[in-house]
């Protein structure tokens, strides 16, 4: 028996069909890749977010970048801290009498660097009181210093964090009011002073700063920054290791070109 082959009309059917499933498949592929881009677009933008939301917690902890054209503070009253009594301390933060009104002398080595350094447990009871605890039960020990400001007015190693990059942010632990804060705002090279959150004289934690060239640091809403003590050796060899090396990519404010690390924080 011959076999015919198919009409025609028959082959313009089935091309027709194979045509129309090609073009079926090509429109599915074109908006799974559209639906893939998306979702990449997508990713992005939240790792974006995530890394901004990052830097801007890290920049919102410590103090303000200065403003070189402000107005000058008012005078302030004569308890820095007046503008924060209305807060109250979250987590476990060592009572204010641990501090015992004395001065207390310590060593806080920073990338093998020793500083000599000095608390007031006088006039800034609570952040010598979580300081000096901090320090006995080894808390500071690999922390990092994160942050690194070199403005012409205001020049601060920051430290006390999780992370290098200062993105890991202190939970469930925080305390104020701010003490010891100086009335003129100036802060002279050496000082040790405790970080905070702008605007909230409730919001420090373990994190300080030292003055590494005496610095005007206008206060905020809340006060200023205070003073729980100063680094009395060592702050030269410091400056002339972590501080001349600047920061990554040389901006004026932001991590140190090397991870910055608390070796040890002796206090007694």
């Amino acid at each position: 028996m011959v076999k015919r082959p198919p009409s025609q009309s028959r082959v313009e059917r089935q091309r027709s069909r194979d045509y129309e499933a090609r073009q079926a498949l090509h429109r599915r592929r074109t908006r799974r890749r559209v639906r893939d881009n998306w979702i990449a677009a997508g990713a992005t933008v939240v790792i974006c977010a995530l890394a901004i939301g990052a830097q801007l917690l890290y920049f919102g902890v410590g103090p303000g970048a200065p403003e070189p054209s402000a107005t000058p503070a008012a005078t302030p009253s004569t308890d820095p801290g007046a503008a924060s009594q209305d807060g109250e301390n979250t987590g476990p933060v060592p009572d204010a009498a641990l501090a015992e009104g004395r001065t207390w002398s310590g060593t806080l080595s920073i990338d093998g660097i020793e500083l000599g350094v000095e608390l007031d447990g006088d006039l800034a009871p609570q952040a010598t009181a979580v300081l000096v605890d901090a320090a006995r039960t080894g808390w500071y020990d690999g922390k990092y210093c994160p942050r690194l400001a070199l403005y012409d007015t205001m020049q601060v190693l920051q430290c006390g964090t999780d992370s290098p990059d200062g993105t890991h942010a202190e939970s469930g632990f925080a305390f104020g009011p701010i003490e010891n804060a100086p009335e003129d705002d100036v802060y002279p090279a050496g000082t040790i002073a405790m970080a905070r959150i702008g605007g909230d004289g409730w919001s420090m934690a373990h994190q300080f700063f030292i003055v590494t060239s005496e610095s005007t640091i206008p206060r905020d809403a809340a006060g200023g920054y205070s003073v729980v003590g100063r680094v009395t050796s060592g702050l030269g060899e410091l400056i002339g290791t972590v501080v001349l090396r600047g920061t990554a990519d040389d901006r004026v404010d932001g991590a140190p070109a090397a991870p910055v690390v608390i070796d040890s924080f002796t206090i007694g």
